[in-house]
């Protein structure tokens, strides 16, 4: 899409997605939990180092690659990455949607640097059904002994069990989600989107509400997974109940302090008409 006409990043701030970089941060934590193995490990470096390019107006940036790769190069002694592994990185990005790619023109018409414009995490977006309990099934019957033997290895079990999970994670919260996600890297990421979710709606130090908030929603997650099969993304959706629910105790803990300071209010008033 060329017709943007070059300029300073304030000048594009219409495109931001974000209020802050509190919430950038959380919605760039949201994809990595559940596209991070998607990338390499030079991608990954090019791709956070692209959100930080990105914080004056938070989600965009319009810096030239060179620029972003320069600053790659002095922060790992000249082991940075190169262009075509940015390049690719930002390719795989605008595929998984979190990504929007500008590109930009100077008044005489000649292209100029891209304005990157990083996309909410949807909170509501259905995933792929092959995320749920489908393992995909080969039907190829002409594999070699070879190919027969690679394809074993592969598929070897690999991710631990739930014995495993971090000790920061609330057992209730474990033995619930193991009986569904049994990994304890799915566990893990299922628990790290409640603090996330948490912290952004100010509940972080209230760990009884939280764990008690993450169990219903998860509950509430399986329930709709079970009787909807349309729904593609269960961290996505996950992501949409907590934060409903959170949104709404946060709401109730706001509207019970101002009643508690009304009702002061009026007691003090009425203490000084009797005097």
């Amino acid at each position: 899409m060329v017709g943007l006409k070059s300029g300073n990043i304030e000048g594009f701030e219409q495109f931001s997605q974000f209020s802050s970089l509190q919430e950038l941060n959380t919605h760039i934590e949201m994809w990595l939990a559940k596209h991070k193995q998607d990338f390499s490990k030079g991608a990954l470096v090019g791709l956070k180092r692209l959100v930080r390019f990105s914080a004056k107006i938070p989600g965009l940036c319009n810096a030239k690659i060179g620029t972003i790769l320069k600053a790659i190069h002095q922060e790992y002694s000249d082991h940075g990455i190169s262009r075509s592994t940015f390049k690719r990185m930002i390719q795989k990005a605008k595929d998984l949607g979190i990504l929007t790619v500008y590109e930009t023109e100077r008044k005489n018409g000649s292209q100029s640097s891209n304005l990157y414009s990083f996309n909410r995490f949807p909170s509501n977006e259905l995933p792929k059904e092959e995320i749920l309990n489908h393992p995909k099934e080969t039907n190829n019957l002409l594999k070699t002994e070879k190919d027969q033997k690679k394809k074993e290895r592969k598929e070897e079990p690999s991710e631990l069990d739930h014995t495993y999970v971090s000790d920061r994670v609330p057992q209730p919260f474990v033995q619930l989600v193991k009986c569904f996600f049994p990994e304890a890297k799915a566990i893990e990421e299922h628990w790290k989107i409640v603090k996330i979710t948490a912290y952004q709606h100010h509940w972080e130090n209230d760990p009884e509400l939280i764990l008690d908030v993450a169990i219903q929603s998860f509950k509430q997650l399986i329930r709709k997974l079970k009787f909807n099969s349309n729904i593609k993304n269960p961290f996505g959706y996950f992501y949409g109940i907590l934060e409903h629910k959170f949104l709404i105790l946060y709401h109730e803990a706001l509207e019970e302090k101002f009643d508690v300071n009304d009702e002061k209010i009026v007691f003090c008033l009425g203490s000084n008409l009797n005097h």
